[in-house]
């Protein structure tokens, strides 16, 4: 399994990494090499993984390094590992340049408003323009729309230029383009919809608190 830190290093050293690629295979076609034996004197690369031991990338408690193969080459010496190293804190001066640090909001763990008001509406409504703005709808499906609250959430992690946001040029705002949902959800209520209708959940059994069309 690849983690968000993978790279490629060879017999002098050269380490292939690339921000947002943790995909070995993905790494080795950038460097040009062949994997094409599993002789350890022969073999011309290295996988290379390091990440947390927590896996929480937002606040590591120790960073682990695991070679993330079944052999170990024969010229692997402490130098490559101190290669590997050093990509490494190259590629954290990057992520944390647009991570951002913050604590991680459960939705279904805070008390959600005692009534459903105009103002939950209006987000709503927001966030199903939002769905069709980019062409498609943001929930045709009880499942699909949780999926895509999940993924718009995840979004505030991350400090991107508007213009990052694939897809959203048609979405009329200078602000992170999700960012209707992201106040509902902290809010403590995280949308669905059936293809009919749309409904507002909340609470530690995520009960149904608002069920309608819009």
């Amino acid at each position: 399994m690849c983690h968000a830190f993978s790279c490629i290093i060879d017999r002098d050293k050269n380490v292939t990494w690339k921000f947002g690629t943790d995909s070995h295979d993905a790494l080795l076609k950038i460097a040009g090499i062949a994997d094409d034996t599993l002789d350890p004197v022969l073999i011309k690369f290295c996988r290379v993984e390091i990440a947390p031991k927590n896996d929480n990338y937002l606040d590591p408690d120790k960073w682990v390094f695991n070679i993330d193969m079944d052999v170990t080459p024969k010229w692997w010496t402490l130098a490559h590992k101190k290669a590997c190293m050093k990509a490494h804190e190259e590629w954290k001066d990057q992520l944390y340049k647009i991570l951002v640090r913050k604590a991680i909001v459960h939705p279904f763990k805070i008390t959600p408003p005692k009534k459903i008001t105009d103002k939950h509406i209006a987000l709503l409504k927001e966030w199903d323009s939002v769905g069709d703005s980019v062409g498609a709808s943001v929930g045709d499906s009880v499942g699909d729309s949780v999926k895509d609250s999940v993924g718009a959430y995840t979004g505030t992690f991350f400090l991107l230029p508007r213009d990052a946001w694939k897809y959203t040029e048609n979405v009329k705002t200078d602000e992170y383009p999700f960012l209707p949902l992201v106040k509902l959800w902290e809010q403590g209520l995280v949308p669905s919809f059936d293809g009919k209708k749309w409904r507002l959940h909340g609470g530690e059994d995520a009960m149904i608190l608002w069920k309608g069309e819009l």
